[in-house]
């Protein structure tokens, strides 16, 4: 078995080229995010410290999605340049396999993987929720009555006050706090009888509590309130569930789950989102293995430049078909746990086989 030093040598050398890659493309994206928030804002009054923390809130939710391939880019790096340097000529001259140096890496994608599960998932959830608020608050800052948006989520109720259309910028609290908040009121002909326009909006028990809100009534005109009651007969899970699913913490999907089951809405989004986060540990490991069978080609055979191109190939190809499958299952084509499972295990299981046919013959 490989050694106790040898094996810290090599997780070292694979964990630092993954954060450094992690951290750089991490930075880049915080740049350009800064970039154009700052194009965003244009005339507003919002200071430098305040675009920073919005895009330091955001950052983790892009992020998120760029492990993968960090993994991926940090295998390929760090197994050319033990290669390159011959130290892993000298490891293979000394009985070690390559089942053996490249179990440290294995092993470190797996532990990401369960890190980026159970600690960087709900903080990036909750730094998201964060940003939401923030962004909502400074783009409708200087919002009017008859402004106009498409951003953030609509949803529908029907109350003793009638049918009403609502759209919020930005949700928090478990759907329990609203910002940015457009009513649309109408009666049973479907006649528009109000407008409420708010700063927030918070669920109470039977009715939503519209803080500085502005209501325009054909006939009557526009009128002012500090706290304006409205009838609803939403709950917060029901409002959560307008919600994208990746917004939802990791440990509290099987709540998100049950709760929309019992409500009747369509869980399939939280089921998707709570197999994928699952089986992140099994795709980090197949990018590790695709890796591993593209760059322990040794250097003066050549033909290194095909062979990285091909490890980016398969990995791209692995995300992508791990996104399309995804989709599939949000639809309902699918079941989740296939969606969510299926191709981070063939990605494993095809490198396994392209090791074992290099390897072992």
């Amino acid at each position: 078995m490989i050694g106790r030093t040898l094996g810290v040598y090599f997780g070292r050398r694979f964990l630092s080229s993954v954060l450094g890659i992690f951290v750089g493309c991490a930075g880049l994206i915080m740049l350009i995010d800064l970039l154009e928030l700052s194009r965003r804002v244009g005339e507003r009054d919002v200071d430098f410290g305040t675009l920073a923390l919005l895009v330091f809130y955001r950052m983790p939710f892009f992020t998120e999605q760029l492990l993968p391939f960090a993994v991926l880019f940090g295998a390929i790096g760090t197994f050319l340049t033990l290669s390159r340097r011959l130290e892993l000529v000298v490891a293979r001259a000394a009985g070690i396999s390559a089942w053996q140096f490249i179990a440290p890496a294995c092993l470190l994608a797996v532990l990401l993987g369960v890190f980026s599960t159970t600690v960087y998932n709900p903080a990036s959830a909750e730094f998201k929720d964060r940003a939401s608020r923030m962004e909502a608050e400074i783009f409708n800052r200087q919002t009017g009555l008859f402004s106009t948006t498409t951003g953030g989520f609509w949803m529908r109720q029907q109350s003793v006050d009638g049918q009403a259309i609502i759209q919020a910028a930005a949700t928090g609290n478990g759907g329990r706090e609203l910002t940015g908040v457009n009513v649309f009121l109408f009666d049973d002909h479907d006649k528009l009888i109000e407008r409420i326009e708010a700063r927030r909006a918070v669920l109470d028990v039977g009715a939503w509590r519209l803080e500085n809100a502005r209501v325009l009534t054909p006939g009557i005109g526009l009128q002012e309130y500090e706290v304006y009651m409205l009838a609803t007969n939403l709950t917060p899970n029901q409002v959560q569930e307008t919600l994208q699913s990746d917004t939802v913490p990791f440990w509290d999907l099987p709540a998100a789950i049950d709760a929309a089951t019992r409500v009747g809405f369509g869980a399939e989004r939280y089921r998707l989102q709570y197999q994928s986060l699952l089986a992140r540990p099994m795709l980090l490991l197949a990018m590790v293995l695709i890796a591993a069978s593209v760059s322990l080609r040794v250097f003066r055979f050549g033909g290194i430049g095909q062979t990285i191109l091909g490890g980016v190939t398969a990995g791209f190809l692995l995300y992508v078909s791990t996104k399309l499958a995804e989709d599939l299952g949000e639809a309902g084509i699918v079941h989740p746990v296939i969606a969510a499972w299926f191709p981070a295990v063939v990605g494993a299981l095809m490198g396994v086989l392209i090791l074992l046919h290099r390897e072992d013959g």
